[in-house]
């Protein structure tokens, strides 16, 4: 880790090209923070905007029962940190995690002196698990989730990661599969409480909105949400040629707008984005869904929804949101990231499973045009989501409880 430290500066630079926020703070990265800060905060670490959106959910009932918390909120990614903003309050601090070097893990807990830190779904990293360990700094992991293909890294790299999950005071578990796994990976699970993002409730302005603009539209909406790369090539030579709905292409990752917004223009489709809208959508063959935070908005105007990563051996996306908003999903073959949600979802009757891109646009084609088959689905999916909620309330007695340690 000390030796890739350069290599490590040389990829920030890369990654801030595209996006800017990766060249504030460098320096937090290798643990020097500047300025002075007041102990005993609770740490929560969100690495990325999946995370974070988690830990907003926790955040609001950590605050309703605990009015005076102050809190630290760590990121990885600056998409993280941008939405770990809005949570701030008077008396919190953001910042960084550091690379998981001895020294830079020392300096951080020096600096911020944390009475207890929440490590949000997977990020567990060995240095600092064992320095939180033997300051007396109780680390969990919540909403913790860990997939057949990461337990089999774990394995690999057993020397490193069982001493990591061993190492942590707490284990909440999204599904008992997850616990399986992570007690084979180390940990000592507490509870299985479910997973957090089932009560995110959407944005209901954006809902709107988007069901609004949906209500005056000729034709059906079919969206491909959170996109990876290698996927939208597919998808547009999956849909060349067919008007008969209106595509709309949302890709997860905001560097990659620009060069996706090409990728459409190539192949023939006229583009309108979302950052060029007026009041309204604009005419096009292909929307693109160039703005952040606001998936509730392109849910409620999609029909039915291809789910990103899920056509790459990527893990797939989350298609919690979409099933709370009401959007029947086609996944393709891959969603170990989140597999059991998926199997769940398949058993409702929320998501519809496909083997390729192809055979997923035939999919979505058939279901939007299938007026019937799509209010099922709909109230498939929403029922889905309303049936797994709770598990907010477990896991904030939980925090309350490691805190008063």
């Amino acid at each position: 880790m000390a030796a890739a430290q350069p290599l490590l500066r040389r990829k920030l630079r890369g990654r801030g090209i595209a996006e800017p926020g990766y060249l504030d703070h460098v320096e937090e990265r290798f643990g020097r923070f500047h300025g002075s800060t007041e102990p005993g905060r609770l740490w929560i670490h969100a690495v990325s905007l999946g995370e974070t959106r988690a830990a907003a959910i926790l955040v609001d009932a950590l605050r309703a029962a605990q009015p005076g918390l102050r809190l630290l909120l760590t990121h990885g990614t600056a998409t993280g940190r941008t939405e770990g903003a809005r949570l701030l309050r008077e008396g919190d601090a953001q910042a960084w995690l550091p690379w998981d070097t001895p020294g830079a893990v020392e300096r951080f807990l020096n600096h911020f002196v944390p009475a207890a830190g929440i490590l949000m779904e997977t990020e567990v990293w060995p240095n600092m698990a064992a320095a939180c360990r033997a300051r007396g700094v109780p680390l969990a992991l919540a909403n913790a989730r860990l997939s057949d293909k990461s337990l089999a890294n774990a394995r690999r790299l057993a020397s490193l990661s069982r001493p990591a999950y061993a190492a942590l005071a707490a284990v909440w578990a999204q599904t008992e599969a997850d616990a399986r796994r992570l007690a084979q990976a180390g940990a000592t699970v507490q509870g299985v409480f479910g997973n957090l993002k089932f009560d995110a409730a959407p944005e209901l302005a954006q809902l709107a909105q988007g069901r609004a603009w949906h209500a005056v539209q000729q034709r059906p909406v079919v969206m491909f949400a959170s996109s990876r790369e290698g996927e939208e090539a597919e998808f547009l030579q999956a849909v060349a040629g067919d008007r008969s709905v209106q595509w709309l292409l949302v890709p997860r990752h905001p560097q990659r707008f620009d060069a996706v917004a090409q990728l459409a223009q190539q192949a023939g489709l006229n583009v309108a984005r979302r950052g060029q809208w007026r009041d309204r959508p604009q005419p096009a063959d292909l929307w693109l869904g160039d703005s952040l935070g606001e998936m509730a908005l392109y849910y409620g105007l999609a029909d039915a929804a291809l789910l990103g990563g899920s056509f790459a051996p990527l893990g797939g996306q989350n298609l919690i949101e979409a099933a709370a908003c009401g959007c029947p999903v086609v996944m393709g073959p891959h969603t170990f990231n989140f597999s059991e949600v998926a199997e769940l979802a398949l058993e409702a009757g929320a998501a519809l499973r496909a083997a390729t891109m192809a055979q997923g646009v035939r999919m979505a084609l058939a279901l939007v045009n299938d007026a019937p088959a799509r209010a099922k689905a709909v109230a498939a999916a929403e029922s889905f989501a309303d049936a797994h909620r709770g598990a907010t309330s477990k896991t904030c007695a939980a925090v309350l409880a490691l805190l008063a340690r």
